[in-house]
């Protein structure tokens, strides 16, 4: 199996196909290339892409101009995600269709729940 979630204590002794339990809190955050912007990843298969994750954005951390290669949903757990489109705050939902491009803003902070089906394609490939 190729899907797993980072840092989970034992995964590699479960069989194929148990459930894996996650403790979220105990999972540790990791810096993004983007500043303000954390990752808990909470399962990730890197031959596809898919991921699931927890983001958390400082006040005032942007996500520069990117591509979404297939669907990506977000639900906002806390504060607000804003872009030229619209903005998506506490107990609501967003999705991108495949192709839609954005810059992505959180002005007073956010927390959020995010899947991806492929990874997203920043514009500006300076950073990585």
């Amino acid at each position: 199996m190729t899907a797993e979630t980072p840092d989970l204590p034992l995964q590699d002794l479960l069989a194929p196909l148990a459930s894996r339990y996650v403790d979220v809190e105990n999972l540790p955050w990791q810096p993004s290339p983007y500043e303000g912007v954390e990752i808990k990843v909470l399962m990730e298969d890197k031959t596809s892409g898919l991921l699931t994750a927890l983001f958390r954005w400082a006040p005032g951390s942007i996500l520069p101009l990117h591509e979404h290669v297939e669907i990506e949903q977000s639900y906002i757990l806390e504060g607000r995600l804003v872009d030229e489109e619209g903005e998506a705050t506490a107990g609501n939902f967003v999705w991108r269709p495949s192709g839609s491009r954005h810059e992505a803003h959180a002005p007073d902070g956010c927390l959020l729940l995010a899947f991806f089906i492929k990874p997203n394609i920043f514009i500006d490939q300076s950073v990585p």
